[in-house]
C-alpha cells in the first residue's frame, strides 16, 4: 500500500496505468467542477471582496485521493479556470495560504489608500494590520471550515480518498 502523499498510479504495469491515469483525470476534472460551483455559492461575502465558501473542500479531496502530483496539476487548473471564470485564484489549502499572503500584500499595498478604514467596529490607520484583519477573517474562516468538513469526512470517505478502491 503506497503512502497519502503518493499517486496510486506510480506503481501500476501497462494498461491498468493507462485506466488509473484515465480515472483520475474524469475525476479531477469533477471535482474542479464541483469546486468552481462550491465558489459560486457564498457563504459570507466582505464588502471590499472574500467570501467564505466551500470551494477548496473537492479539491482537498483530490489531493488527498491521488497525491502531490495530481493535486498540484488540479489545484493549478482550478485556478487558471477561476482567473477566467471568476476573475481570481483561491485553491486548496496551499492555495489557502497563497490566497492569503497575496491579499494580504494587496491589501497593505494597493488598499492602503482608504486609510484610515473602519472594519468590524474598529478604525484601522494602519494598513498592515488593517489586512491582516480583513483578509484573515474571511480567508482563515473558509480554511478552518474547509479542513472541518474535511475531517468530518475523512472517516467515512478514507477508503475513496487514499484510493483503496483503486488498488484492487
Amino acid at each position: 500500500m503506497s503512502s497519502m502523499s503518493e499517486p496510486v498510479t506510480t506503481k501500476a504495469p501497462g494498461r491498468r496505468r493507462m485506466y488509473l491515469l484515465v480515472r483520475m483525470l474524469c475525476e479531477g476534472g469533477l471535482m474542479i467542477a464541483l469546486a468552481l460551483v462550491l465558489g459560486l455559492l457564498k457563504v459570507f461575502e466582505l464588502p471590499q471582496g472574500g467570501s467564505i465558501s466551500l470551494e477548496m473542500l473537492p479539491l482537498l479531496f483530490f489531493c488527498v485521493r491521488w497525491g502531490m502530483g495530481g493535486g498540484f496539476i488540479a489545484c493549478f487548473a482550478f485556478g487558471v479556470l477561476q482567473v477566467f471564470i471568476q476573475g481570481i485564484f483561491w485553491g486548496s489549502v496551499l492555495g489557502g495560504a497563497a490566497r492569503f499572503v497575496v491579499h494580504y500584500i494587496s491589501g497593505i499595498t494597493i488598499y492602503k489608500i482608504l486609510a484610515p478604514t473602519e472594519i468590524f467596529g474598529t478604525v484601522f490607520d494602519n494598513p498592515a494590520l488593517y489586512s491582516l484583519i480583513y483578509n484573515g477573517s474571511y480567508v482563515g474562516i473558509d480554511l478552518v471550515l474547509c479542513l472541518v468538513i474535511f475531517g468530518i469526512l475523512y472517516a467515512p470517505l478514507k477508503t475513496y480518498m487514499t484510493g483503496a478502491d483503486l488498488r484492487r
